[in-house]
């Protein structure tokens, strides 16, 4: 066997990843609760891996809300996914109400709610549905991000 079958590469010329592929999935009660816990699980989760969360934060709320709201049912649960490739951070949010496809709409001025899918629309790059086998549906959306940049190196000097 030669070296590069045997996945031996001489030092220095192994070609890593760019990023590792990170995932994250929980279950959760389809109840305002719930939907809290998915954001502030998914925010403590992108923090672990050094990415940003502002935006993902409010996408991840208004699915999570929405699939608490809107696709609701009795005894079921939802389930938030997360799923880092490269630069793109990708959201999915899924429920068991696959007759009930979000669509955006435009609300009443004075309307206290009605606006989370525009708010999606707004802040991600790409935003869809993926209906599942009956009775579920997936409502996703896509970030992309800049890498974190490796802290510059410090000598010690004060003046660092």
């Amino acid at each position: 066997m030669n070296q590069q079958s045997q996945g031996i590469a001489e030092p220095g010329t192994r070609h890593e990843p760019e990023a590792a592929l990170r995932n994250f999935s929980v279950l959760l009660s389809s109840t305002p609760r719930g939907a809290r816990l998915a954001r502030l699980l998914a925010v403590d989760t992108l923090r672990s891996w050094g990415l940003p969360h502002e935006r993902a934060g409010h996408v991840i709320a208004e699915l999570a809300a929405n699939a608490a709201t809107h696709g609701r049912l009795p005894g079921r649960s939802f389930r938030l996914t997360l799923y880092v490739v490269g630069a793109t951070l990708r959201i999915e949010v899924t429920d068991t109400r696959g007759e009930r496809l979000p669509e955006p709409q435009v609300p009443d001025a004075g309307a206290e709610s009605g606006r989370g899918l525009l708010l999606v629309e707004a802040l991600a790059d790409r935003w869809g549905v993926t209906e599942g086998r009956f009775p579920r549906k997936t409502v996703w959306a896509e970030l992309g991000f800049r890498a974190p940049q490796p802290a510059p190196p410090c000598s010690g000097d004060l003046g660092d």
